[in-house]
């Protein structure tokens, strides 16, 4: 049930930082996916560990602080592929 709730909230995740950054229309839900947990997982460990906010640490999970945390890691995620050529 744990691996549910996890793709159904980095699918949200997703879904947010892809509006956010204008990628929607170049993202599908597996990529929502995709970013949204990869992305949660970035956010955690940067803001975090690296920058100390407490808050940070529940990145991904099913709370406003949770689901903010996550969508910034996934904007900074999604900007670095831009960057990187992957969305356009």
């Amino acid at each position: 049930m744990g691996w549910i709730v996890t793709l159904l909230v980095g699918g949200l995740i997703g879904w947010v930082a892809s509006r956010v950054m204008n990628t929607d229309a170049q993202q599908g839900i597996i990529a929502n996916v995709l970013v949204g947990v990869v992305g949660s997982a970035l956010g955690r460990w940067l803001f975090g560990d690296v920058i100390g906010i407490g808050a940070a640490e529940t990145a991904g999970a099913f709370s406003l602080a949770g689901l903010a945390f996550g969508v910034l890691g996934a904007v900074v995620l999604v900007a670095l592929l831009k960057v990187l050529g992957v969305f356009r």
